[in-house]
Order: C-alpha cells, then structure tokens, then sequence
C-alpha cells in the first residue's frame, strides 16, 4: 500500500496487543518502527502526545485530545486510512477522522483569516512558546536570516507589527494552537 519511500514512526501504545496490531499495520504500509528520531510519532488511545519534533497523529474513541497534534483519528482506523495519515502529517498537512465533531481543533478558517504556510505556522508557534529568533534557527535547523524572512511575511499576511500582536491574532484566527 507504500505510497513512496519508507518513513520512521516511533509508537506509544501501553497495550502490548494493540501495539502489536499498529506495528504491524504501520510496516504493512512499508515504514519502520523506531524508538528514536522519528518521521511521525502516533500516540494510541490515552497515550499523551508529547512536544516531540516529529508530526504527532493521535488515535481517539470520541476525538477528545490534548496539545495540537497533526492529526486525529478514530482508534478503529483502517490500515489504509493509518498509511495515508502517516503519510500526510509527514508532509506537513493536518489530518482529521471526517467522523468527529468540527470543533476538535480542526474547525474552519474564518474567512478573513490569512493562510500561512507550515514553515511560518511552525515559526510562529516557536514564537509563541518565548523562543528567541536564535532559538527558532536552531530548532527547525535552518538560518536566522531565514527565520526573519519568516517572520516579515507572517507579519505582513497577519498585518501585526510585533512578535505578541502575530501570536495573538494567529491564536484568535486559529492560525494555530499553543
């Protein structure tokens, strides 16, 4: 069912059979269970979705959950639905189970509120967190001139002219999530 290249997903599941069951449908789709640096972390039902680097996909029963993982999905996803979400979040993109309530973080853009790209989301959700434009390098492994770069563009798409005024008005536009 492998889409393309193989992809590390470090597991949390406590139940040794449903983690034997989510292994095996994660290799199926051709990745590779790790314990370190992973492409995609999925955290099973009551498993606590860490701050880690990689993209978290959460599985739920009724689509409550807590931080602002990638993706949710109901715990009985498919093995097919499971690639595809790997697969997504890896690439960046939010996922959500068509099943759950619109509210769960997920809801609609408001109209007015501008799109940024995951680079700037990722940068500004960095920002929220008090990281210093120095910190931010450091962390998403690129340049400082390229984390102003950034910056310059989500203030003009957020027309903020702080760091707080663009965290604040990406907060109230659910632009994202701290």
């Amino acid at each position: 069912m492998s889409g393309g290249g193989s992809l590390r997903v470090r597991l949390a599941a406590t139940d040794p059979v449903r983690r034997q069951g989510l292994a095996a449908m994660i290799r199926a789709g051709g990745h590779e269970v790790v314990d370190d640096t992973p492409d995609v972390a999925l955290f099973d039902v009551g498993e606590a979705a860490d701050e880690s680097e990689a993209p978290a996909l959460v599985l739920t029963k009724d689509g409550v959950v807590t931080g602002s993982p990638a993706g949710v999905l109901l715990s009985d996803v498919t093995p097919e639905q499971l690639e595809l979400a790997i697969r997504t979040v890896a690439a960046g993109l939010l996922v959500r189970s068509p099943s759950l309530p619109a509210d769960r973080g997920f809801a609609p853009l408001a109209e007015e509120t501008p799109l940024l790209t995951p680079r700037e989301r990722e940068i500004l959700t960095l920002v929220g967190h008090g990281l210093s434009n120095k910190m931010v390098a450091r962390r998403l492994g690129i340049s400082v001139h390229t984390v102003k770069f950034h910056l310059e563009a989500l203030f003009d798409k957020l027309e903020a002219t702080s760091r707080a005024e663009a965290v604040a008005k990406g907060l109230v536009g659910r632009v994202i999530e701290l």
